[in-house]
């Protein structure tokens, strides 16, 4: 399946935009900060790295020229499964991301505890995330960094 034949069903298509690749970028480079703060919680400290890997995600959906459907259900899942198609991510990598947004279902829906592994994990995930991503902007789309 490509991302066109998502198009109205899970995405709609944008113009790739510097503003929101810049505004983005920063916002995930923040929350990457963020997550590394000791005297915040695991659940804050993993939510903040979880909200980067989406950032970054979105990011590459941008600059491939869609943005999801947030109105429609399951827009994380598609951003997620999204990134072997705009970035080349390995499907191993995307699903241990995948395994760690419904981790993050289950801290937000259920109230379960986050274990110090998964923050770990997460945030160790969205710096690999963050360097992959700014290569590419680099190789591919230098005009929007």
């Amino acid at each position: 399946m490509t991302l066109q034949n998502l198009l109205g069903v899970s995405l709609a298509a944008v113009t790739p935009d510097r503003a929101t690749v810049s505004r983005l970028l920063e916002a995930a480079a923040r929350n990457i900060v963020d997550a590394q703060i000791a005297a915040l919680s695991a659940e804050n400290r993993f939510d903040a790295a979880y909200k980067a890997i989406m950032q970054l995600a979105m990011i590459a959906l941008n600059t491939n020229g869609y943005r999801t459907l947030t109105s429609k259900p399951g827009h994380h899942q598609i951003v997620i499964q999204s990134l072997g198609k705009t970035l080349g991510i390995a499907a191993e990598d995307i699903i241990v991301l995948d395994a760690l947004r419904k981790q993050r279902n289950l801290s937000d829906y259920s109230g379960d505890t986050v274990p110090e592994s998964a923050v770990t994990e997460c945030l160790s995930h969205a710096a690999a995330l963050d360097t992959a991503l700014r290569a590419w902007l680099r190789s591919h789309h230098p005009e929007l960094v």
